[in-house]
């Protein structure tokens, strides 16, 4: 974690690009991207394949520091290589774009209300490869399916406590329990949320930062009290099943919350348009969330 990365995150005009789709999501995601089960007869060749999509839009001319200020990886990304390099150099050296990695391996069943991290084997020896990588920082993901607050505490406890293994290694946690967007008590869950996230940010030792990736609020304004914290390096939002165009609205009236889409960029980019109709379609992409970001 060095500082001009920290710096780029804290100060930096832009948003968070989430280049992670795993094993369970990939074939969704290359699906949207117009290319079907079909094309693909093993995990090896899949992952060729939306590895082949990332390093398309890594490559893009529109992706760079001066409006994606971050993207997160997939571990197989991480070991990958990207223009001949490995993709976390990649992205830092060529495009002047922060590298974080994802680290979570998938949820438990749902319980009270939540879906708790599965445990993570060796997450110390994975810390260190990122680090040797010179990864900024982690992205954990667990979910909110109700507005139940002993749910919801066990699920920021358990972020809290995955985030300072990872700030152990020296590196920044983008702490994501993630509300899911189609339940009706979202709202309630949104209080809950914020007010429990709150009192483990005041918890935190002095100088000790965290970041968070949250679900797109109901009412505007409902996080900036934690974006505002010091213990807050900075709030990211998902787009969570939202529209592109409906996230960057919601996202346009937060001000003190930048994107960190997944589906939303990468929606309208095709296996099979033309490199000028890709590098378009993600430039035009890129600028709307640039600019509901900064708003």
């Amino acid at each position: 974690m060095t500082n001009a990365m920290t710096d780029l995150i804290r100060n930096g005009q832009g948003f968070i690009a989430a280049l992670d789709q795993s094993g369970g999501s990939t074939p969704k995601a290359l699906m949207a991207y117009g290319v079907s089960e079909a094309a693909y007869s093993n995990d090896d060749q899949m992952f060729d394949l939306i590895h082949n999509m990332r390093a398309r839009i890594v490559n893009a001319p529109s992706f760079s520091g001066d409006k994606v200020i971050g993207a997160i990886l997939f571990e197989m990304t991480m070991d990958r290589d990207i223009g001949g390099k490995p993709s976390a150099a990649a992205l830092w050296q060529d495009n002047g774009v922060v590298p974080f990695l994802k680290i979570d391996k998938g949820l438990e069943v749902e319980s009270d209300g939540v879906q708790l991290l599965k445990p993570i084997p060796n997450l110390d020896h994975l810390l260190q490869r990122a680090v040797a990588h010179g990864v900024f920082g982690t992205k954990e993901r667990s979910v909110i399916h109700a507005a139940s607050q002993s749910g919801i505490d066990a699920i920021v406890a358990q972020q809290f406590e995955l985030g300072a293994q990872v700030t152990s290694h020296g590196l920044m946690p983008i702490l994501e329990p993630e509300i899911n967007i189609t339940i009706t008590d979202k709202a309630q869950a949104e209080d809950m949320l914020r007010d429990t996230l709150l009192r483990h940010l005041d918890a935190l030792s002095d100088g000790q930062q965290v970041m968070l990736k949250l679900s797109l609020p109901e009412v505007a304004g409902q996080y900036k009290i934690l974006a505002d914290h010091p213990a807050c390096l900075k709030v990211v939002a998902l787009s969570g099943g939202f529209s592109r165009d409906e996230a960057n609205e919601r996202l346009s009236k937060n001000p003190s919350i930048v994107a960190s889409f997944s589906r939303a960029l990468t929606e309208g980019l095709s296996a099979h348009q033309s490199d000028d109709e890709f590098k378009a379609t993600l430039g035009r992409t890129i600028d709307s969330i640039f600019a509901a970001s900064i708003a």
